[in-house]
């Protein structure tokens, strides 16, 4: 019943709790009685329909009111997602920078920090502010998830392409003094399985701070292309992508990638 009436906008419940704990508004509740405490708004049959469920069930206006109010008072206190942009800015559109999150979370990172990408270039760049701060911060745990690509046609061992990416990535393309636990999804190169690939992008910082984006580890995404994505910092979703990706290699979905 009073799950319709917390659904409606943050301005409309307070207007409503207001009539309600004033004596405004009351039973019998009808269209027109809130029209007058509300204005016309298109959640005017949903919030009649509560009220009278809740009268019925002898709620007062006066209990009905505290509820919302109570309620409303703990929505404040729950994490919005803040949406992140890459690409041009907009006059008029405030909007997170991708590149500016992405960088601000790894410098948060105390204890725990996973980082997931599909493609990145420029290894050196691409991995420098997560290499200095895992070589600043000694007891960081860092857990980096990549795609190893096969190009179309190359009917190469999957080991091979193990072994050659491996070499590129410890002696090119990692810049740090200290290893991250690298992992990749072994079905991208397996010559007889359905195609798949590890496409997942984002960042999880301590089980506290989540990241999600269309953004790979590059300069275009994190810079020039139109990229968008979901900065929370709710625990609770923080802490399920982490256990998500926990399963994910405990149970052999990913492999760990060798130390050379």
């Amino acid at each position: 019943m009073i799950e319709s009436l917390l659904e409606l906008p943050e301005h409309l419940r307070r207007r409503l709790s207001d009539s309600l704990a004033a004596g405004t508004l009351g039973p019998p509740y009808s269209p027109a009685a809130v029209q007058s405490s509300l204005g016309a708004v298109e959640e005017e049959a949903e919030v009649v329909a509560a009220l009278t469920e809740l009268d019925r069930t002898e709620v007062s206006p006066q209990g009905v009111a505290l509820a919302l109010r109570g309620a409303s008072k703990a929505l404040e206190n729950v994490a919005r997602p803040d949406l992140v942009w890459s690409g041009p800015e907009v006059e008029g559109l405030h909007s997170r920078d991708t590149r500016r999150v992405y960088e601000q979370l790894i410098g948060e990172a105390q204890r725990s920090l996973w980082a997931s990408t599909y493609a990145y270039f420029d290894g050196p760049k691409a991995f420098k502010v997560l290499a200095d701060r895992m070589d600043s911060r000694l007891n960081l745990s860092v857990k980096l998830l990549l795609n190893i690509a096969r190009r179309r046609g190359d009917t190469t061992s999957p080991d091979a392409l193990v072994k050659q990416f491996t070499e590129q990535f410890w002696t090119q393309d990692w810049p740090g003094r200290r290893r991250p636990e690298t992992y990749y999804y072994p079905r991208s190169l397996d010559l007889h399985a359905t195609a798949g690939v590890l496409h997942a992008k984002g960042v999880v910082v301590d089980d506290e701070a989540v990241f999600v984006t269309s953004a790979n580890f590059t300069e275009a995404a994190l810079d020039s292309n139109i990229e968008v994505g979901m900065l929370s910092r709710d625990r609770t979703l923080a802490a399920s992508l982490a256990m998500h990706l926990r399963v994910l290699i405990d149970r052999g979905l990913l492999h760990q990638l060798p130390d050379r």
